[in-house]
């Protein structure tokens, strides 16, 4: 009966030894060093915003700080490759929206990194949509009075700005210019912060992003949102009819905004970052600040956000193939 106790106590201590090695602690991995959250696009756009917004109260709920990198370029591409080359502890992941996780590669034929591959969905946060906006320089309050305006400009021609090339964005600018038979021009800019600043210093006449990149302007009066994607008008500016009420059918698929690591990383963290992020968007704050950026906000634990990642790129697919584009 001794040696029986005497070898319990053994195991127990081997376990124990296991589990700090692990950093295992009641059932899920515990979290070491501060969390970096890599966001695709520079500082200023609603990405970045909403970023530091889940930053500042994660870092509550994990206990260790959270601190959102910024690495812009190529539409989040180069933040996506740093994601997939991070270590898979936990410490590094991506917040993005549909971009660069699903758009980028149906668009491009190396994007250097395959989501299905290399990320592992942690959770979701929200959805959202993208809407075509006019700068303070044009008369335009209307979809309609921005068609006639562009046709007063000579030709038919006119150029809209977009946050990165060969995005959804992109895609609406062309569909736009064929339904009213304008020769609209995409000018794909690094994120949307560089794109509304020349909105509002009218070197634009006209952008397409998403409604948080636009709402702050469009409350204040300095640019004016003329129609929103999405199956109905947005709770946020409900005067804003929605393309498929002017006759663009097939941009009814929202967009989503999720966080995302490298493959590999234990389930145990993911879940304790999915649950913790969960809690945070109970917070009557948090969920006020980002419905006023034009979010919807919900959580997504990882299945749901994986399934949700891979029915966008089904219709997206389609979509792109549709318009004859051609992975470059």
């Amino acid at each position: 009966m001794r040696q029986l106790f005497s070898s319990k106590r053994r195991c127990a201590g081997l376990a124990l030894l296991v589990a700090a090695a692990l950093g295992v602690s009641g059932g899920a991995l515990s979290q070491t060093g501060p969390i970096k959250v890599l966001v695709g696009f520079p500082p200023g756009g609603g990405t970045d915003v909403i970023a530091r917004v889940l930053a500042d109260k994660l870092k509550d709920q994990l206990g260790v700080p959270v601190i959102v990198e910024n690495k812009a370029g190529a539409g989040g591409q180069l933040a996506a490759q740093a994601l997939k080359a991070a270590a898979p502890d936990g410490n590094t992941l991506f917040l993005t929206h549909d971009h660069s996780v699903t758009i980028l590669p149906l668009v491009m034929k190396n994007p250097g990194f395959d989501p299905a591959k290399d990320f592992v969905a942690v959770a979701g946060f929200a959805t959202f949509v993208n809407a075509l906006a006019v700068s303070g320089g044009t008369p335009a309050k209307s979809v309609n009075d921005y068609v006639a305006w562009v046709r007063s400009q000579g030709a038919g021609k006119g150029t809209v700005g977009v946050p990165a090339p060969a995005s959804v964005p992109e895609f609406l600018v062309k569909v736009v210019g064929q339904k009213y038979a304008l020769d609209l021009q995409a000018a794909p800019y690094r994120g949307s912060a560089p794109m509304m600043a020349d909105m509002l210093g009218n070197q634009i006449a006209a952008g397409v992003a998403s409604i948080p990149d636009f709402i702050e302007n469009h409350k204040a009066g300095k640019i004016r949102v003329v129609a929103v994607m999405g199956s109905a008008r947005q709770a946020v500016m409900p005067e804003v009819p929605t393309f498929a009420e002017l006759g663009l059918a097939g941009f009814e698929d929202i967009p989503y905004y999720g966080y995302f690591a490298p493959a590999g990383t234990p389930k145990a963290v993911i879940d304790r970052f999915s649950e913790a992020l969960a809690k945070v968007l109970t917070q009557p704050d948090v969920r006020s600040q980002l419905t006023a950026m034009g979010l919807a906000v919900g959580h997504m634990p990882p299945e749901q956000l994986a399934s949700r990642e891979r029915a966008y790129a089904q219709v997206w697919t389609r979509v792109i193939k549709a318009s004859g584009f051609q992975a470059q």
